[in-house]
């Protein structure tokens, strides 16, 4: 065969190919953001400056669509899809900064949404322990303390119970225990900051001291990670997005602490009663941005902050599917993902499986969940699901020539 088309994905697939194929490194430089294509969505423009931006991505060979009735204005508004190479973006963000109607700051913008999409994540500091993300994906085990959560609950209400589970999921490969005190199950009812903190500080206490393991307190209420932080987790994950308690981001900035940022349509009350949509992905987004604003402006630093679209939280069937296969969205964002899908009913509904036998079901969402972008996975079944892993990242991460030898 004479010619074969490949798959590039990314900048560093196509620097690989460039070299594979004897080219001088300068000219990869040069040739690699020409191999990779992206479309680009900007929401809400003046049909003047959606126009501006398409000349000039015209201008560049690339390619833009504007809502009809934008080029006479017989529109107010306008949604953009810009597509064209790396390369073509680049050329389009600098002659963006030589307009004024603030394209220079929308310029800016679009350099940093490429950017953070075609990068991997930084490192975030948890505990005594630096995850350096892109060489491997992290693995956060559920340990849920409480009597009615929707797979393990009643199973380790009691201390010991629990830090044996714990210790169990170490020894089977979690790099950090995520302990919660309150169920989030749809339907659930809330439970009082003394009520959690009951449950979860003796369990996160025994752990921290008996293991010096990483320990993540899953708490939407400030009370109860100002409490959980003191006596030796190092992390929050809030399923709330620190959307719930105003406190809660204080509370994280003072103890300088890495946090989870999830997405949630409604509260776990209600959030299965409908949930609906306009634009899944650009809402999702949007609201974990949000949370993103809060954070910075409460002083947590933006590199001690990771994003979970929430899986199963406001989300039908179809929704979930849908984040699942267009996770990587997330990446403009700039943040490390994580993505908890363990167990869960879209799984049930689609494999007509109890919760029991949902393990199947979990390591297909693990695998594609690495796939398409994450950098942690929460699982409840930790040695299957490290298995899944290691193999998942074998074959991507070593594409990429990202896993190192032995880890």
């Amino acid at each position: 065969m004479m010619g074969r088309i490949i798959e590039i994905k990314n900048l560093s697939g196509a620097e690989k190919e460039l070299l594979s194929i004897g080219s001088h490194e300068v000219g990869v430089q040069i040739m690699a953001p020409k191999a990779v294509n992206r479309v680009l969505k900007i929401k809400g423009l003046r049909p003047t400056l959606a126009n501006i931006i398409k000349q000039e991505m015209l201008s560049f060979g690339g390619e833009a669509a504007t809502a009809h009735g934008s080029v006479n204005q017989s529109v107010d508004s306008t949604d953009l899809l810009v597509f064209g190479t790396l390369k073509q973006f680049q050329l389009l963000v600098g002659k963006l900064k030589l307009h004024p109607f603030g394209l220079p700051e929308m310029a800016v913008q679009i350099d940093r949404i490429l950017g953070n999409y075609e990068s991997i994540p930084g490192p975030i500091k948890i505990g005594h322990k630096t995850l350096d993300f892109g060489y491997r994906t992290y693995i956060m085990g559920v340990l849920n303390v409480t009597p009615d959560s929707f797979w393990d609950g009643g199973k380790f209400t009691e201390v010991e119970a629990a830090i044996a589970r714990a210790k169990q999921m170490l020894e089977d490969g979690a790099d950090i225990i995520d302990i919660g005190g309150e169920s989030t199950r749809p339907g659930s009812e809330p439970v009082s900051a003394e009520e959690e903190k009951k449950r979860v500080l003796p369990v996160i206490e025994r752990l921290a001291n008996e293991t010096g393991a990483l320990i993540s307190i899953d708490t939407t209420k400030a009370a109860v990670a100002q409490a959980a932080l003191s006596s030796g987790a190092s992390m929050v994950n809030d399923i709330s997005g620190l959307h719930f308690d105003s406190e809660m981001p204080k509370v994280i900035a003072e103890h300088g602490i890495p946090v989870c940022i999830m997405h949630i349509q409604g509260i776990p009350k209600d959030m299965q009663k409908g949930p609906g949509y306009n634009d899944l992905m650009g809402e999702i987004i949007n609201y974990l941005e949000e949370g993103v604003d809060i954070a910075v402006k409460a002083g947590i630093l933006l590199e001690k902050i990771m994003v979970d679209p929430g899986i199963g939280f406001g989300k039908t069937v179809e929704h979930n599917l849908e984040i699942l296969n267009r996770l990587k969205e997330l990446k403009i964002l700039g943040c490390p993902i994580l993505v908890g899908a363990s167990r869960k009913s879209v799984i049930g509904r689609i494999l007509d499986l109890p919760v029991e036998e949902r393990i199947e079901g979990t390591a297909a969402t693990v695998a594609i969940s690495i796939a398409n972008g994450a950098d942690m996975v929460r699982v409840h079944d930790v040695k299957e699901m490290a298995r899944v892993v290691k193999m998942t990242d074998a074959i991507l991460r070593t594409s990429t020539g990202s896993v190192r030898e032995g880890r």
